[in-house]
């Protein structure tokens, strides 16, 4: 229970600062043109977002904060079904409470609107279409989980995890912003969708399942070219590592 609370603290702080900046700086999808500066702003509020919580729970659960990364850890062997259930669980109902908050913030307030919400065609900042929007996602989760497991793999850098994620997070959001809004996480995406309603709700399945084979994919890639075996002298992932310091 101490590892899904953290789960649910993590993925709340998450969605509560990424997507509140979103909404504070004007939105990205479908509104205000934010510029690059906008653009910079809400990618580092999502980067540090998981710095923040790389630091502040990632010794008890991992922060992963993400299905999508949970999901690539399962695969490497670092998860029971069970234990990604659990986090799946937490991680969904703390991104629903990340909304919750900022509902409450928007209604305090006579200017603010929306949630932060992925979209693709009238709801993308450049019109992106479905079939771009999938693509885009499976890439960037891609590059992030890769990264994520990288970094995690040995106990040389896995210190390090919470600065390479959040840097990561932050970059692949500072070319997702313009396209999508940049999911790369389903739990992220659903919450808000469901505040948002309307098209950001219908055209949410994109963002779950794109990330999901992002991820899959990503620890397929892993496990087959970049594991060192222990004979080399370098550990394998471990648990430990991965629990250290994942996202």
């Amino acid at each position: 229970m101490r590892k899904y609370l953290a789960e649910f603290i993590g993925i709340f702080i998450l969605v509560f600062l990424g997507t509140g900046a979103a909404v504070v700086l004007g939105g990205y999808t479908g509104g205000t043109d934010t510029g690059f500066f906008g653009v910079l702003a809400i990618a580092f509020a999502f980067g540090l977002s998981i710095v923040a919580g790389a630091y502040a729970i990632g010794h008890i659960s991992g922060c992963h904060v993400n299905p999508a990364v949970s999901l690539a850890v399962l695969m490497s062997g670092n998860l029971t079904v069970k234990e990604f259930g659990g986090y799946v669980i937490a991680q969904v109902l703390g991104a629903f409470a990340g909304s919750s908050v900022l509902a409450f913030v928007n209604a305090s307030s006579t200017s603010l609107e929306g949630f932060g919400a992925n979209g693709y065609g009238e709801l993308s900042a450049v019109g992106l279409n479905l079939t771009g929007a999938l693509v885009v996602e499976v890439i960037l989760t891609f590059i992030f989980v890769l990264a994520i497991l990288g970094v995690t793999s040995s106990k040389a850098t896995s210190h390090m995890g919470g600065i390479v994620n959040g840097l990561t997070l932050t970059l692949v959001h500072i070319i997702g912003i313009p396209l999508t809004g940049t999911s790369v996480n389903p739990a992220r995406s659903l919450a808000p969708a469901i505040f948002a309603g309307g098209d950001a709700l219908a055209q949410v399945w994109v963002f779950i399942v794109a990330p999901l084979i992002g991820a899959a994919l990503a620890a397929l890639v892993f496990k087959a070219f970049f594991v060192v075996k222990e004979e080399t002298g370098i550990e394998i992932a471990g648990e430990s590592d991965i629990d250290a310091a994942g996202k």
